[in-house]
């Protein structure tokens, strides 16, 4: 190992058992901090997608109640939200995917 793989100076250098230690500690920490995100973007996108499908819900039932126009507004707004959404989360699971094949 080299001094710029070990973060906390070259005192590691002489024990490789404890740089080695120390080094997968640090990749363990970063893998809990990015499963950390990825809940907090599922759940958030959930979130979001529930309350997108909330709203096309209400737009149908206006549609049905013969408020065509507030309906279909509506209605639009909720499946156009939907649609975001959806796209986020597999961005999001997508850039997770590539950082874990990086490592």
């Amino acid at each position: 190992m080299t001094d710029k793989n070990l973060p906390l100076g070259s005192h590691y250098q002489s024990d490789p058992y404890q740089a080695s230690t120390l080094q997968l500690a640090v990749e363990l920490k970063i893998a809990e901090e990015r499963l950390r995100q990825a809940r907090y973007s599922f759940n958030l996108a959930f979130i979001l997608t529930a309350t997108s499908a909330l709203i096309g819900f209400a737009g149908v039932g206006l549609v049905v109640l013969g408020k065509a126009p507030e309906g279909t507004i509506t209605m639009t707004g909720g499946l156009a939200s939907s649609a975001y959404c959806l796209q986020l989360a597999k961005d999001t699971n997508d850039r997770l995917n590539k950082q874990e094949d990086d490592s």
